[in-house]
């Protein structure tokens, strides 16, 4: 029955698709737009094109992997510089600022779709997002962006199992999302704030762990983690080598989250 429910859902995307003459892919090469270009690229050939935003808030190591994973597949990638840290309402890091970020964004790719004469920009948001706080997801259906995996019925789970048996590389790869969501709601965004924290993940990635979120809260690091990973971290060995690090990178306090990783914690404080 599993395996019937996703070849329908897969027929229904490729359904959706067939309706575009072109398209440009908004591609974070997560595990939806990765997914989402690679069905598209099947369906749609050399009328595909990827967009990759890179600025200060994008992890380099998700933009070099984006680069990567567009370059096998055989689809023409554009990199497009971001300009969301000139947004006054942006750097305020308001509640809004997905918002104030996708409409920048999005709004920069589809003028490049309409200079490059392609008719659709789609996002790789599926239904499993509707159910958090994702402002981004107003911007991108006032600005006219197509979300074909919503269309599609599919959830994050399925996109995972077809990607499986697609061999994309990307089909168990942990979520990924913009390092401002590691700042708390009303603190300002800062470059040295973004470089902390990227610089802080990357060093507990290259310590082992598949999965990591640092929390930035001024002097303090609040590290998130699968709650199986906990003992790991918590080891003599590796907490000392990890404080050491952050110290180094500048924080004063390291913390480790004893909840685990849980995605958009940082939207507890803004449910009530």
């Amino acid at each position: 029955m599993n395996a019937l429910r996703l070849k329908s859902k897969m027929n229904r995307l490729i359904a959706v698709l067939e309706q575009y003459d072109s398209l440009i892919v908004a591609f974070s090469g997560g595990v939806d737009s990765s997914f989402l270009l690679a069905v598209a690229h099947g369906v749609l050939g050399a009328k595909v094109w990827a967009v990759t935003a890179e600025s200060p808030v994008h992890p380099p190591r998700e933009s070099k992997a984006a680069a990567e994973f567009a370059r096998k597949l055989g689809v023409a990638h554009i990199v497009l510089p971001s300009r969301e840290m000139s947004l006054p309402g942006f750097v305020a890091n308001a509640r809004d600022r997905c918002y104030i970020c996708k409409k920048q964004v999005l709004g920069d790719i589809i003028a490049l779709a309409a200079a490059k004469g392609v008719s659709h920009v789609a996002h790789g948001a599926n239904v499993d997002d509707l159910g958090d706080f994702r402002p981004g997801f107003k911007a991108a259906a006032e600005m006219g962006v197509v979300a074909p995996l919503i269309e599609a019925g599919l959830a994050k789970n399925e996109i995972r199992q077809l990607s499986k048996a697609m061999h994309l590389n990307t089909w168990d790869k942990p979520a990924i999302a913009c390092l401002a969501s590691r700042i708390p709601y009303g603190t300002p965004i800062t470059r040295q704030a973004l470089q902390m924290v990227a610089q802080a993940e990357d060093f507990i990635l290259r310590c082992g762990f598949k999965s990591c979120r640092v929390r930035h809260h001024g002097e303090v690091a609040r590290i998130e983690l699968a709650p199986t990973d906990l003992p790991i971290i918590s080891r003599r060995d590796m907490r000392r080598k990890i404080v050491r690090q952050f110290k180094a990178i500048g924080f004063v306090y390291v913390t480790v989250d004893l909840e685990g990783y849980r995605q958009g914690s940082l939207n507890r404080a803004i449910e009530n």
